[in-house]
């Protein structure tokens, strides 16, 4: 069959472009390449364009309407336009006269993927615990977080990492399994945080004075709530100080809300107890017994 033949014979849109094509005087055989390629990026483009802008507004509605934040959205409408970008290959090479070019292809890409995935599992385990992060939501940017004896304020979170910066302003590159796995701390995550924080005093100081002072210095502060109100418990006889535990909140809490709060409250403390002549001792220890020296008849004077 000549390539006449072809173009006369074809179907469907790239067919029909060689023929128009080949109407001005192009050779049939440049006419049939050209039809299928601009057919190709034609219907591409068409269903890429069109998908866009249907596919992406509902999904905006449908994750506001959810209350998804937004560093969660930024990839899911990554993976939105992959999908559309995708359905507009499979229409465009079919236009373009390749119907089953999309399954050979397809079972290539799913062998690959078998053996890439032998060979990345930590890589998939770290993006399905983004997904988790995403969908549980224990964190969000902006958030003070700690874990494994780490802290700092997430900057940053993608399906396969986070990114945190510690507050000595370092940056941490974290996977997210490592958020997942474990017990992670969200001092933040509620709109309230109790601090607790122990003042020692003196076994021959006056205990419901000094409890008095700390309520007191509490009740003073702007930033500790009055309600849950202030309250010192003793929670324990150690071997040289009686502790008093101070329990405060504060409201929006952060990290520098905290750090600040909790040492102006207790330095307002500690110039308290001075005024009022109330100790907070340090730990000192007694040492008992005798030294024995053996030996001392065979020590000869040193000559002058």
């Amino acid at each position: 069959m000549t390539a006449g033949a072809v173009l006369q014979t074809g179907t469907g849109l790239s067919g029909s472009i060689a023929r128009f094509i080949a109407g001005f005087g192009v050779p049939d055989a440049a006419a049939g390449l050209l039809g299928q390629v601009v057919a190709f990026l034609v219907v591409f483009a068409v269903v890429f364009v069109v998908g866009r802008s249907i596919v992406l507004p509902l999904a905006d509605r449908m994750m506001n309407s959810r209350g998804l934040e937004p560093h969660a959205q930024k990839p899911l409408r990554r993976l939105l336009v992959v999908a559309v970008g995708f359905v507009g290959l499979t229409a465009a090479f079919g236009a373009a006269g390749y119907p089953n070019f999309l399954q050979s292809l397809a079972t290539i890409a799913a062998a690959a993927t078998l053996a890439i995935g032998f060979a990345m599992q930590d890589v998939l385990q770290n993006f399905v615990s983004g997904i988790f992060i995403y969908t549980d939501k224990p964190f969000k940017i902006g958030d003070w977080i700690e874990w494994d004896g780490n802290s700092g304020v997430v900057e940053d979170i993608s399906f396969r990492v986070s990114r945190v910066r510690t507050f000595d302003n370092e940056l941490l590159t974290v996977p997210n399994s490592a958020l997942t796995d474990g017990v992670i701390k969200n001092p933040v995550a509620k709109d309230k945080l109790r601090l607790q924080i122990p003042f020692g005093v003196g076994y021959d100081d006056d205990v419901d004075r000094a409890t008095e002072i700390i309520v007191e210095e509490a009740e003073a502060r702007d930033d500790i709530l009055e309600d849950p109100a202030p309250t010192v418990r003793l929670t324990e006889l150690g071997d040289s100080s009686v502790t008093l535990m101070s329990r405060i909140w504060i409201a929006d809490p952060s990290r520098a809300d905290f750090v600040k709060t909790r040492a102006e409250y207790a330095q307002s403390v500690k110039q308290r107890f001075d005024q009022e002549g109330i100790d907070i001792p340090y730990p000192n220890r007694t040492l008992g017994g005798e030294l024995t020296l053996a030996g001392l008849e065979e020590v000869t004077p040193a000559d002058d």
